[in-house]
């Protein structure tokens, strides 16, 4: 029986490595100070409102695991209540190995990557898949975006935890950068403006 909610991925197996390498004994503070989040809060809300991308983690009945990329507007995870995440199933390869999965096995898994600000965040949970509930997915839907969306992805948030930063690799996303490019080459132009000026005689 889990008593923490870091017990969802600290296992008694976990544990025991965690002994034996020296680091239980400040996760067992961690743990007894209240430890990871069970509920979506502000600071959660906040990070996915600006959130293009993540990963979903699946399994199979038989315990394969599947990590597949998922993609949309920013902030597309959208909060539908304090335990409850949601997000627009756009059309794909049609090879449904997510989909497949988790008709078997609801086990699922959030690595929500933030990489320009070197920030990730991890959220256990279970998932269900929601198809022909219009009014759901027009909730999800960004009529902006080009994707088809086939069906919603419904995720329950048992735990999540904020990882530490270490060796995230900062990349920005052409989003990000397109005003800052735009911005430079407004400059440029206004540079070989004032130069072709001071070169007319």
């Amino acid at each position: 029986m889990s008593h923490f909610p870091s017990d969802i991925a600290f296992t008694p197996a976990v544990k025991a490595i965690q002994s034996r390498k020296g680091s239980r004994k400040s996760y067992a503070r961690m743990e007894q100070s209240g430890g990871w989040q069970t509920t979506v809060t502000s600071d959660l809300t906040e990070f996915l409102a600006d959130l293009d991308m993540f990963y979903l983690g699946t399994a199979n009945a038989a315990g394969q695991p599947y990590i597949q990329y998922r993609g949309g507007p920013p902030g597309f995870l959208k909060v539908i209540d304090d335990r409850t995440l949601a997000f627009a199933d756009f059309g794909g390869n049609r090879q449904y190995i997510s989909v497949g999965n988790l008709s078997e096995n609801p086990q699922a898994f959030l690595f929500l990557m933030d990489y320009a600000n070197s920030r990730r965040v991890k959220v256990w949970g279970t998932a269900t898949v929601v198809e022909g509930d219009s009014e759901l997915l027009a909730k999800l839907s960004d009529p902006t975006y080009p994707g088809r969306v086939e069906r919603a992805i419904v995720f329950t948030v048992e735990a999540w935890d904020v990882n530490c930063p270490q060796h995230i690799h900062q990349r920005v996303s052409q989003r990000q950068v397109a005003p800052v490019i735009e911005q430079l080459r407004q400059r440029i132009s206004a540079l070989e403006a004032d130069l072709a000026g001071v070169r007319r005689p």
